[in-house]
């Protein structure tokens, strides 16, 4: 250490100035690391997005076909003249439309060169047919013009996802394919629409036929049993512990593990919920109730902790008051506490069920992986959720289903915003200043 008192008063100043030289540099090196750090964190963000919406958007189109259909009127209808359920279920819709879409192409004959004909049109397009027709309830015009969706090759070709100018044996379409779809093309016979079925339909072994309501419902019934279930119980064991719990080791041990719990891998939960909930209670696998219980147990420390700190928040004047006027600890706690308390409560829970929503590991221990092509309808149907959808559809070899996945992470993300947003947006409105 520098003896101040030897020195002159002019080596005293030179002391000061390179002191303050060497703070002031350290303070500019801290601000530019704080600074690139930042930059670096909000460029990393602005690529993710850029590559997710680059990669997705085009899935918000669908290439269809147009196909010049004759509906055997007297096999699908019954004596009122409204389709028969029965009949339509035993008819041949796949036929009808490859026979239709081939009868476009007189001149392909051969067994092999109809088979690759009618790959350029989707394997659902009798399947969607048949929907299309049963939905309506009649047969208004027993012949006319019906567009069905092409196969999900022919859609990345025409959305510019495949290349031509690749060789053949590396390309899924053949020339003669292209050839095919370039001479509807011209007939003015192909056109790109709003793809609907991603919003409307659950999942499905063709990417064109993939959606992805199922797994949103999956979700939202997940959440609204991970809502139910954690949130009294972290509200009551954050109430319990600030204010009845005696102090002692028993309670301390009991406040380490929540704050260890929050940080364990959500995994864990996931086993957990496979040998308690499916091994040991024999409940239904795939089942949204499950998913959402496995979701509470990893929840509930994030919103116990939550908890604790809005109730910290309030002043401890408010509750001696009530106790003053007569209160019992429990009506001072949750008739003169809790409500004061509750945007806190309210945010850290937005925020755990956020962080619920896009976890996948958990979900995937107890089943939630399965290929359910149906809606659920109840907790207990088999259901998938979204973060376990993109899962599925990005480890699948069609280039059509990775924009699917793109797309669905853009709306994933979207909706996370948004929780997080009203979080922000509840805390500032709800909150009171003391």
């Amino acid at each position: 250490m520098t003896d101040f008192s030897s020195l002159s008063p002019a080596q005293r100043q030179a002391h000061i100035q390179a002191s303050l030289k060497k703070r002031h540099a350290a303070e500019r090196r801290l601000k530019f690391f704080g600074i690139s750090a930042i930059t670096l964190a909000l460029s990393f963000l602005a690529i993710l997005l850029f590559t997710v919406v680059s990669n997705g958007y085009t899935a918000l189109q669908q290439t269809e076909t147009r196909v010049q259909l004759s509906l055997p009127v007297e096999k699908l209808v019954d004596e009122e003249g409204k389709i028969d359920l029965e009949k339509s279920a035993a008819f041949n819709w796949s036929g009808l439309v490859k026979k239709a879409f081939r009868a476009q192409f007189p001149d392909v004959k051969g067994m092999s060169d109809r088979r690759a004909l009618t790959d350029l049109i989707s394997a659902n397009a009798g399947y969607e047919l048949r929907q299309e027709i049963e939905k309506k309830g009649s047969i208004d015009l027993p012949a006319g013009e019906y567009w069905i969706k092409t196969s999900d090759d022919v859609d990345m070709l025409m959305k510019g996802r495949m290349s031509r100018d690749i060789p053949e044996n590396q390309r899924r379409l053949k020339d003669q394919q292209i050839a095919w779809l370039d001479e509807l093309i011209e007939q003015d016979n192909v056109r790109l629409v709003f793809n609907k079925a991603f919003f409307t339909k659950a999942d499905s072994r063709e990417p064109e036929s993939s959606g992805i309501l199922g797994a949103v419902v999956g979700s939202a019934m997940a959440l609204v049993v991970t809502v139910i279930l954690a949130l009294p119980l972290a509200v009551m064991a954050a109430v319990y512990l600030e204010y009845f719990a005696r102090p002692g080791r028993l309670t301390d041990f009991i406040e380490v593990n929540i704050n260890n719990l929050a940080a364990v891998p959500s995994i864990v939960f996931g086993l957990l919920g496979l040998a308690v909930f499916l091994g040991f209670f024999g409940m239904p696998r795939s089942a949204p109730l499950v998913g959402g219980m496995v979701l509470a147990l990893m929840t509930l420390p994030t919103i116990i902790i939550a908890t604790r700190a809005s109730i910290r928040a309030v002043p401890p004047s408010i509750r001696d008051a009530a106790l003053g006027v007569g209160a019992s600890p429990m009506q001072a706690a949750l008739d003169h506490v809790l409500p004061l308390a509750g945007p806190g409560i309210l945010t850290g829970t937005i925020i755990g069920v956020a962080q619920a929503l896009g976890e996948t590991a958990p979900l995937i221990m107890i089943g939630m992986v399965a290929f359910i092509v149906d809606v659920p309808t109840s907790i207990t149907s088999p259901a998938t959720a979204l973060p376990v959808q993109i899962f599925i559809w990005s480890d699948s070899a069609e280039r059509a289903f990775y924009e699917r996945s793109s797309l669905a992470i853009v709306f994933l993300l979207m909706f996370l915003i948004l929780m997080n947003l009203s979080a922000v947006l509840l805390r500032r409105k709800l909150e009171k200043k003391w």
